[in-house]
């Protein structure tokens, strides 16, 4: 066997060595770290759970003063396992390699970290593991915020509209009066008239409820040019930060959601109150429909009859 094909199998220690350059590195790892999550692009892998294991070298600068036995001089194994929570709970995943490079580049943000070496593989998919590894080093390594919340959420309006909303003649008048307001305003809508197929399984049928109020969602956008049909977080934050109002289109994010909302799709004004919680929403407004239980306290009911908020 050749060095290249032994180093391509090997623990990512030995790669480590192996192409480290001359400048020594000191170097800290995590071996063998098993989580079960739901990740995959497959639908048999929504759903269930299974197990991951992660394998992580990170080169470190090696600490030129003495360290004094003092953990806050090193980078602590601990901030490897916490960037990999971190990730796992951020949002659900669909690929180990989007999940290898997120880690590597939460990783990268210590002080210390100067290449990381991050080795993921799924250990129920078959006979064997199926996995990915990646090596990232500072200077290529991603700009994220070591916290998001360190930079200041946009808080939307969240508009739930009825169907008899959506038809009302006041629509362009509530869209007029929701442009001239400097909050971000997301809309949202249930299924449409026409009654969703029935499959008869619980899991397929989730998906096409969720479907048919995204038909609904893009009969809302072609009532008014304002209006733009979004569904996953990235579009939605692009979005508020330039202006734009956005109808939600929720598969994406509900299917993705880590912590997923318990309502199902057929009780649309519900699941509308769960978006608007998980988007920080200022307001949350509902338009010609009964408000969710338990959220009347945070909630403006309207009727489609109004012409002004």
């Amino acid at each position: 066997m050749t060095n290249e094909i032994r180093l391509a199998f090997a623990h990512p220690s030995e790669r480590s060595e192996a192409t480290s350059g001359s400048d020594p590195m000191d170097r800290i790892s995590l071996r063998d770290h098993i989580v079960e999550v739901d990740i995959g692009a497959f639908q048999a892998e929504r759903g269930t759970t299974q197990r991951i294991c992660f394998n992580v070298v990170v080169e470190v600068r090696p600490i030129q003063d003495p360290v004094e036995d003092d953990v806050d001089r090193i980078l602590s194994y601990d901030r490897v396992t916490e960037a990999i929570a971190f990730e796992l709970a951020a949002e659900r995943l669909n690929l180990l390699e989007t999940l290898a490079a997120r880690v590597a580049d939460r990783i990268l943000l210590e002080p210390q970290a100067m290449r990381v070496f991050v080795r993921i593989e799924k250990l129920d998919r078959g006979p064997g593991a199926l996995g990915v590894e990646i090596v990232r080093s500072r200077k290529v390594a991603a700009v994220v915020p070591v916290d998001p919340v360190e930079e200041e959420a946009e808080h939307p309006r969240v508009v739930f509209l009825s169907n008899e909303a959506v038809a009302s003649p006041h629509l362009k008048g509530w869209i007029d009066q929701l442009e001239n307001d400097d909050a971000p305003v997301i809309f949202c809508v249930g299924a449409g008239e026409m009654p969703a197929p029935q499959t008869g399984h619980a899991l397929t049928q989730r998906r096409v409820d969720l479907l048919t109020i995204e038909q609904n969602a893009w009969v809302l956008a072609a009532r008014d040019h304002r209006c733009v049909v979004v569904s996953t977080r990235t579009e939605l934050d692009w979005a508020m930060k330039n202006g734009q109002i956005c109808v939600w289109a929720p598969s994406k994010i509900v299917l993705d959601a880590v912590d997923g909302p318990s309502a199902e799709p057929r009780d649309a004004v519900a699941l509308a109150d769960w978006f608007a919680l998980e988007m920080s929403a200022r307001k949350f407004w509902i338009i010609g429909a009964k408000s969710p239980e338990g959220a009347q306290d945070r909630v403006r009911l309207m009727n489609v009859d109004q012409s002004e908020f």
